[in-house]
């Protein structure tokens, strides 16, 4: 196979390179492996990111290799690629706004997984077609666990999360990280601030632990979380993003941060492993888009 080859997709020309480098060594799993999942996979994500300023997490040198985050557009983003810029208050570079790639079309995504973008990172708020900031459209309760605890652990937190969301009339869908923990979402009309919708995660999240002390704690000190659940609902901060759905992470082999059904968060047994790309695409072929259901 040639290093560099033309490839069209939806009209639009790229230039895709290195399929045969394995990004994943444990696992073998090729650049060419990540460029397909997500043009497969597209269809299902891209509800995700579009309208969303876009953060990545780069691998060039495959996932034992130096990563780095970006956020703004690198230097040869083709033209036809959608950015927005918006203020980013606090850069550890000392800029005032950034270019954000925002993904609204396939091309865009197998122009990224080219890069090496392997993880896919959202804001909960979108930004309308003149590229101005929204409210956000849903909140996002991250749970994340200290060893021992794992997902196990998550999976009986989110139970008891999603009937204390319940009655205040909220539903929730839940996912996992693709890590250790996941998360539980809540789609929203977008008619509150980030302030807002943080300090309403952060009530609940004190009252659960209050209420469940010896296995949920709301503060993010180290030292507390040993075999607790944290309950990070600081993930609703406008500047903070949480990693997309159907998005891959970086691991020793490939995992999805994928939805679950309910009945698969009581039956806690799925780990971040069963959920590799394959395995994925198979549940949306077979499943449909449980964030949607």
């Amino acid at each position: 196979m040639p290093d560099r080859m033309r490839v069209e997709v939806d009209g639009r020309q790229l230039e895709i390179s290195n399929l045969d480098k394995v990004l994943y060594p444990q696992a073998g799993f090729t650049k060419g492996e990540v460029l397909d999942y997500y043009t497969r996979i597209a269809p299902t994500l891209l509800p995700y990111l579009e309208g969303r300023p876009l953060t990545r997490t780069r691998y060039p040198n495959g996932v034992e290799g130096n990563s780095f985050f970006e956020k703004n557009a690198p230097a040869g983003t083709p033209d036809w690629v959608r950015t927005v810029r918006l203020p980013v208050p606090g850069s550890s570079k000392g800029r005032e706004q950034i270019d954000f790639i925002v993904v609204e079309e396939i091309a865009t995504m197998v122009w990224l997984a080219n890069l090496a973008a392997l993880e896919l990172h959202t804001p909960q708020w979108r930004v309308d077609a003149e590229g101005r900031k929204l409210d956000p459209d849903q909140l996002v309760v991250d749970l994340d666990p200290g060893p021992p605890a794992g997902l196990p652990e998550c999976y009986e937190v989110a139970l008891i999360m999603r009937e204390r969301l319940s009655t205040d009339g909220l539903s929730c869908c839940a996912k996992t990280s693709g890590k250790k923990g996941m998360q539980l979402v809540v789609p929203l009309p977008g008619d509150e601030t980030a302030d807002e919708l943080s300090a309403y995660a952060k009530s609940i999240a004190e009252e659960l632990a209050r209420a469940h002390p010896k296995l949920i704690v709301a503060k993010m000190a180290k030292q507390l979380r040993p075999g607790k659940v944290f309950i990070d609902w600081s993930q609703n901060n406008a500047f903070k993003t949480t990693i997309a759905p159907y998005s891959l992470r970086a691991g020793s082999v490939p995992t999805v941060s994928a939805p679950l059904t309910w009945d698969e968060v009581e039956a806690g047994e799925l780990t971040a492993v069963d959920l590799s790309p394959s395995a994925v695409l198979e549940r949306v072929e077979s499943l449909g888009d449980l964030l949607q259901l």
